[in-house]
């Protein structure tokens, strides 16, 4: 495996896991404020990105590379509101999606076309995540100081499932 290529999949394999741990910590702290349902949507968020993790992880050995987990930093625990935990779940998979991209430009540069590839669900998987998180900014809007309204949206978070085919295709 090309050594820029690698590198750039081993930070990403990192920032993965700090997404997982950064919903783990959203998901907390909606717990600690009654949000139940909230928190359950947060920690399917942070299974996600888990599974995500291990895709970037099964590639690497696939095409033959190394594996270098570092330490994970340590993630904020406190919001001043709902809304804001939203605001920064958007800025943060707005900046997933940068290091993507950052990857996909660094594989065409390296002719590396396997890689590109397989760097395509992630992209595609971007959109999705920074639409899902502008859309519930959106209704959070709307919402306001009602909190029935936010209860509502708890409700209706709490029912959310780990989707299975997160997980196809990963080794197992």
């Amino acid at each position: 495996m090309n050594e820029k290529i690698e590198k750039a999949l081993n930070d990403q394999v990192n920032a993965e896991i700090y997404s997982a741990y950064l919903y783990l910590s959203m998901s907390a702290y909606f717990q600690s404020i009654g949000l139940t349902g909230f928190a359950k949507w947060m920690e399917i968020q942070a299974a996600e990105e888990f599974s995500h993790a291990k895709r970037f992880y099964d590639y690497i050995f696939h095409k033959g590379g190394k594996l270098k987990l570092r330490a994970i930093d340590g993630p904020p625990v406190e919001w001043k509101s709902t809304e804001q935990v939203f605001t920064d779940v958007l800025k943060h998979e707005e900046k997933v999606t940068s290091l993507i991209h950052t990857i996909v430009d660094l594989a065409l540069s390296e002719k590396d076309h396997a890689t590109n590839n397989m760097l395509q669900w992630f992209v595609a998987e971007q959109v999705e995540e920074e639409a899902t998180a502008t859309d519930i900014i959106n209704k959070l809007k709307l919402i306001g100081n009602d909190g029935n309204g936010l209860f509502m949206l708890d409700k209706e978070f709490g029912v959310r499932l780990l989707n299975p085919l997160v997980f196809q295709g990963l080794t197992g």
